[in-house]
């Protein structure tokens, strides 16, 4: 009896006290809008061919389309395919976990690295590192980028505090820091000059960035609290920031400019029910001492929408049955339309003739 009363009493204090890398915010999210109205439930993905990565690789988290109509992706291992034939090709290997994925104005790749920050890469000259330092601190987290015509990079950096590198990858990190709801994310930009600067902090989780076709916005997903904002970089409002989408019924991902004013977002996962203890920063440190069996995760039921620079929503594509894994990016290239992922051995890819007509 005294040896089950000791294991009692052992395990208390190991739920109650036991240190933990997270250290939780009390936030109270706003009730999910559900799947109704603009976000009604549909199987618009569903016609998508899978297509596989070769020899195991996994992971297409992005995409670019380089001169030439070339499509570029990478794998989680760091491989570089081009990928707008019938079959991936492997391009080169890579280091570290990239990320998004731009194609410059300069004819070069540039890639956000969450191991190793921002590079660029071409055939001739290989990788060359771009961005690995800001404010004299490593940049740890590097997720997505969008290239300007300057060349200025602007880039989101999911997380100041935990490094994927150590954490075991990006996707127990997102969640690690998620689950923490610390505003420890931000956005940078890179000068043509080489200048690295924060120009917006305080993000819970900060992923896809993309620029507006005039260039005097960038919108930002914020992960963590499923909304998109927009932060005006020129004119009379330059320097400001606003919340364009909030309370979206998933976690928004990367972003993917179309050219034409029209924005693809990628909803990794549905909002997940364990929202509910968000407001309760002592029992989620309970709930990941219990171990990853028990954390919340993703719900691989791949969501798209597109919207306008207002913020109205054209299109909601669904992949309920979650056949492409965690959803990253979509975007239009040529006639067809990609849909990326974060951990799946490959990704989806459809005629563009195929998705419903915007609303």
């Amino acid at each position: 009896m005294r040896i089950v009363l000791g294991l009692f009493v052992l395990g208390a204090l190991y739920l109650l006290f036991w240190p933990v890398p997270v250290a939780p915010v009390a936030y109270d999210p706003p009730e999910a809008p559900g799947f109704s109205g603009v976000y009604a439930q549909n199987d618009a993905l569903a016609g998508a061919e899978f297509i596989a990565l070769p020899d195991g690789a996994l992971g297409p988290e992005d995409l670019a389309v380089m001169p030439g109509a070339m499509v570029y992706s990478a794998a989680l291992d760091g491989r570089l395919f081009r990928i707008d034939g019938a079959a991936p090709e492997l391009v080169t290997r890579l280091e570290g976990r990239p990320l998004g994925l731009d194609a410059g104005p300069d004819g070069r790749l540039y890639i956000a690295d969450s191991f190793h920050g921002i590079y660029t890469w071409e055939p001739e000259h290989g990788r060359q590192p771009l961005a690995t330092h800001i404010d004299g601190k490593p940049i740890i987290y590097a997720n997505q980028l969008d290239v300007a015509r300057d060349d200025t990079v602007y880039f989101s950096n999911s997380s100041d505090r935990f490094d994927p590198e150590r954490m075991g990858g990006t996707k127990p990190t997102s969640v690690m820091t998620i689950w923490e709801q610390s505003d420890s994310g931000y956005v940078a930009r890179v000068s043509p000059d080489g200048q690295v600067e924060k120009i917006a902090e305080g993000f819970v989780y900060t992923n896809g960035v993309a620029l507006s076709p005039a260039e005097d916005f960038l919108l930002i997903a914020e992960t963590g609290r499923a909304r998109i904002h927009r932060l005006w970089l020129s004119g009379a409002r330059a320097g400001e920031q606003e919340i364009l989408i909030d309370n979206l019924p998933g976690y928004p991902d990367n972003i993917e400019a179309s050219g034409d004013g029209t924005f693809w977002i990628a909803l990794a996962s549905p909002r997940v029910p364990a929202e509910v203890l968000m407001p309760y920063p002592f029992l989620r440190k309970v709930i990941w001492r219990l171990g990853p069996w028990v954390r919340p995760a993703p719900i691989e039921a791949g969501q798209i929408i597109e919207i306008d620079m207002q913020g109205r929503i054209l299109r909601y594509l669904q992949d309920p049955e979650g056949r492409l894994g965690i959803t990253t990016g979509g975007r239009m290239v040529g006639d067809d339309f990609y849909i990326m992922s974060l951990d799946s051995p490959g990704f989806g890819r459809m005629p563009v003739s195929d998705l419903p007509a915007r609303k």
